[in-house]
């Protein structure tokens, strides 16, 4: 089923190896390969389908534009699109978290997000130094990679690293040991050889390296730190954001506001290609056309990204997330606690968990039996030992135990063998 792929696609491919099926239809939590085979979706393309596959609002307000003959492209020209992107995210969003942020488009992608936000830091601050953190993803594109710490993806031919500077995350060094006095000290050493920096840039919670969180007096102290210094504090919430942590914005309950924020993936709610980053007002020193790019906020995604913003506007929707997150959890735990010989880690928060193996052969082997079994879901973190559990947050109970049950029954397989 896959030879043209095979004989007509880069080896670059990724996930098709991953899922070797040839998929035809989706709806909600759940694909559908040519055979008819039925997956449960634990994966929500990375992040991007928070609100599920073909979520009717959005598919009808998209289809809804596309027949009145609306704009499909414009570049940064003013649209209908456009206004009502604005004033929704304003009024659902922005005002009722009292943020005053300035929008920008800088092109479809997550990648885009994080370079914009990189240029812009450094115009801004006069400075070049950037400081990122271990077991950090935030893209693939040049200046993305550079803050991007897995060894796997920075070959030295093209990647720039002089001005990048890796810091520990909360805890990569063990649970006793306070890596941000660690920062602290080499941000107020003069001899320390850190320059100081244009800016810094974490994952709240960094999904990619394992299901990370970062602890609130770590993550408020890292904000504290960067606004003695005039070291601007940005916050990428690429895969978190959008509910993905049960608040809109992964940063909400550390009461902290980030200088900038970088969205993607699923801002676009039905999975089409859009960006945007949330920029302090008094940060907005762009000149026109300065930064950038022929499909930046194309208008379809902004249609559909307007549509899915709605769903923030009732507080029951927030309210179920958290309803499945702990059944989520609860699973998981169970699952821990039926196996206790293998040593089994789970955390998480909000719709995003990982369940964490001391052996990285057995999770490889899980992940594949999964999928045997008709579970999308993936492994995560610098060894891959994580299972990543990312259902969309609108998953149904009955999806979400399946789900749950199809681990089980994989981890079972994988044992008997």
């Amino acid at each position: 089923m896959l030879e043209t792929f095979d004989r007509r696609e880069s080896e670059v491919r990724s996930y098709i190896r991953t899922f070797p099926a040839l998929f035809e239809r989706s709806q909600g939590a759940r694909l559908y390969d040519v055979t008819g085979k039925e997956y449960i979706d634990f994966f929500a393309g990375a992040g991007t389908l928070n609100y599920g596959h073909n979520a009717a609002p959005l598919k009808q307000a998209l289809i809804a534009y596309l027949q009145n003959d609306g704009v499909v492209h414009g570049l940064d020209m003013a649209t209908t699109a456009r206004r009502d992107f604005h004033e929704t995210l304003e009024r659902v969003i922005l005002q009722p978290r009292g943020l005053d942020y300035k929008v920008q488009f800088p092109g479809p992608t997550g990648a885009n997000a994080v370079e914009a936000a990189l240029k812009l830091a450094r115009r801004v601050t006069g400075r070049r130094t950037i400081v990122a953190f271990t077991s950090s993803y935030h893209g693939l594109s040049t200046g993305a990679l550079s803050v991007t710490s897995g060894r796997y993806y920075r070959h030295p031919i093209y990647t720039h690293t002089e001005d990048v500077v890796f810091m520990p995350f909360d805890g990569y060094l063990g649970e006793d040991v306070d890596t941000l006095a660690y920062i602290r000290k080499f941000f107020e050493d003069t001899w320390s050889g850190l320059d100081l920096p244009a800016a810094v840039l974490v994952e709240i919670v960094q999904a990619e390296g394992g299901i990370n969180i970062a602890r609130p007096a770590w993550l408020q102290g890292l904000a504290e730190l960067c606004r003695a210094h005039g070291t601007l504090f940005i916050a990428d919430d690429i895969q978190v954001g959008n509910g993905r942590t049960g608040t809109y914005f992964s940063f909400e309950p550390y009461g902290i506001v980030p200088d900038i924020v970088t969205l993607s993936k699923s801002i676009g709610g039905l999975g089409l290609p859009l960006s945007v980053n949330l920029l302090r007002p008094e940060l907005d020193q762009w000149k026109s056309g300065e930064h950038s790019g022929t499909f930046r906020a194309n208008n379809l995604a902004l249609v559909t990204a307007r549509a899915a913003l709605e769903f923030w506007a009732d507080p029951a929707f927030a309210t179920e997330i958290q309803r499945r997150s702990q059944r989520l959890e609860a699973g998981l735990r169970k699952i821990q606690a039926t196996h206790p010989v293998l040593n089994l880690k789970v955390r998480g928060v909000g719709m995003i968990y990982g369940l964490e193996f001391s052996d990285a052969a057995l999770a490889k082997a899980l992940a594949q039996e999964t999928f045997q079994q008709g579970l999308i879901i993936e492994l995560c973190g610098s060894t891959n030992r994580v299972l990543k559990c990312l259902p969309p947050l609108v998953i149904s109970d009955e999806e979400l135990q399946k789900g749950l049950a199809l681990i089980e029954s994989s981890l079972q397989a994988v044992l008997a063998k």
